[in-house]
Parts: structure tokens; sequence; C-alpha cells
């Protein structure tokens, strides 16, 4: 993180009149800091943050006033712990009322804290449906977004002819009944790498639809239906627009080579109904094993069948 002229003015400052007045003999004795760098030092910290989605319009700073997001309010708890502006990036931003089981984020600070105080002091400044799981620090080659090699996600669909009242902003309800032979015989002909048009929001900011997904599996956990995607990147919607596809082939009302169909017409009018946001979960980034971070252990943990 660069420092602006007037941090660097008034450490310098503060320098010269602690030599002058004789505090500061040795500069090679400088105070240290916990993680055995020099006070004054900028750090970078990676951080996974866990989050129930429901209450909030997407993990991305809003511009509208009084509009909760989840970075703004991981900001403002990380802030008053580091007891000066923290600004954070993520490893992949999601829509508003998706949630995330292993959000990766980093941020940059001169503050210095173990790293046991980033995830205890920041969870005491965060609401209940926000948590920080572990704090880890790391080089500055390390990237939230940018050092990422593939990133994970969750569809969980709860099939009953009754609505569920529980987790009802955690799962996605469908009154039909879903096939999951059908929709595991559609999801292989997405798996790939493709150009995703047909499968993206319109109002995607991407350069290019082309993305490769590594694996998509669907399974049964327990009374709930998985739809398991792994992927180097993923578009605006993509895996909203996947489920919403793979539904209306598990329920009959479409082959599953509909789902190809759909792929290879790069329209996204030709790719059906949006499905909602509740039960889509962040679950997994991966990056290299150089920075040594945390695995995930593949949420939500109320899943019966962790994959």
């Amino acid at each position: 993180m660069q420092r602006d002229k007037t941090q660097i003015q008034d450490q310098q400052g503060a320098t010269s009149v602690a030599l002058s007045s004789g505090v500061i003999d040795d500069l090679s004795v400088a105070p240290i800091g916990d993680d055995g760098a020099p006070l004054g030092t900028c750090r970078r910290y990676a951080l996974c943050v866990e989050y129930a989605g429901g209450n909030y319009r997407g993990w991305q700073t809003q511009k509208e006033k009084d509009v909760a997001s989840i970075q703004e309010t991981v900001e403002q708890a990380l802030t008053k712990i580091a007891n000066a502006p923290v600004a954070v990036v993520c490893a992949g931003r999601t829509d508003a009322c998706v949630s995330g089981t292993y959000q990766i984020i980093h941020f940059d600070t001169y503050a210095d804290r173990p790293d046991r105080a980033w995830v205890m002091g920041t969870n005491t400044q965060l609401p209940d449906d926000i948590a920080i799981r572990w704090a880890k620090r790391v080089d500055d080659s390390f990237h939230a977004r940018f050092s990422a090699l593939e990133r994970r996600y969750r569809y969980i669909i709860y099939s009953s002819s009754v609505k569920p009242a529980l987790l009802s902003k955690g799962v996605t309800w469908t009154h039909k009944q879903l096939d999951l032979s059908r929709m595991q015989a559609a999801a292989d002909f997405l798996v790939g790498k493709h150009d995703f048009t047909s499968y993206r929001a319109v109002a995607c900011q991407a350069k290019s639809p082309v993305r490769e997904v590594k694996q998509m599996d669907v399974y049964q956990a327990g009374e709930l239906i998985v739809i398991d995607v792994r992927a180097n990147a993923f578009l605006h919607h993509m895996i909203r627009n996947f489920a919403g596809v793979l539904m209306t082939i598990g329920s009959g009302e479409a082959e599953p080579r509909w789902a190809k169909q759909v792929l290879d017409a790069r329209d996204r009018r030709k790719g059906g109904v949006t499905a909602p946001p509740y039960g889509l979960y962040f679950v997994d980034v991966k990056y290299p094993d150089e920075y040594g971070l945390p695995k995930s252990t593949l949420g939500p943990y109320f899943l019966t069948q962790n994959g």
C-alpha cells in the first residue's frame, strides 16, 4: 500500500524528534511488532469471511446510502480494530442474498495485531450473520482475486410439495419433483471451456464470456439437492442460470440436451429463468500452495454430504 506524502512527512518528523531527544540512539534496534516486522511496516493480511447473504445487497459496497452490503460491514469492523481506515479486496463478488462460507479477502494495514485479534476482535464488531473464520499474514504478492486459481459454488435446492420454514433464505424451494439423473446429464454438457453468453446476465460486465467449468456434480444430500460447480471464474448470474436450466430439465419440462442447445445459442434470451439467489453459496477458492492458506471445509455445514 502506498503511503501519501503526509504520512511520510509525519513519520520522518517523528523520527527526527526522537533522534534529537535521544529516545532513539540506534535505528538498527527499532521497535519490533508481534510478527517480527519493525513497527510502521505495512502488512498484508488474508481473511476468510463467512456470511448469510439474505439481509444484504450482495458483497460490493453500494452507491446508495443505507443499503447494507457485506463489504462495507466488514470494512467498518476491521477499521475499528485497525484504528485506521481499511479497504478490502475479495476473491469473488456475490449477488444480493447470496451467501458465502469461504470468501477470501485481503487488506493492507500499518496496524500491528496478532492474527487472533483480527478474528476475535473483528467478530465482536460484526452482526450475527457475518463472521471472520481465520486470518493470516501474507506477503505482498498475494491478491485475493488475481492469485485465485479456481472458485467453487454450491446451489442448494429443497424439493417438496410444502414450503420450508427453516432456512427459508438458505435454500431454494421448488414444489416440483426433480430427477437428478436428468440434471446430471444436462450438467455434463456444460463442463469444459465454453462461451457462456447464454448463461450470463445481460448486464454482465466481464470482457469475455469464455470460462472453464472444471466440474459440475448434482447429488442428494439428505433432503436437499446440491449443484456443485468448480470453474476458473464465473460470470454474473452464471450459477443461477445453470440452476434454472437444470431445474427445468429435472422437472421434465425439457430434455437434458436443451442445456447444450442453450449453450450453443450464445443468446441469454434462450436460457430460461434465472433461479433465485437463496441457496447459492460461495464455498471455496484455490490458491497456490506457497501462500499456505487454511483449506476450505466445503460448507455450508448443515449439508450431510461434504463432497
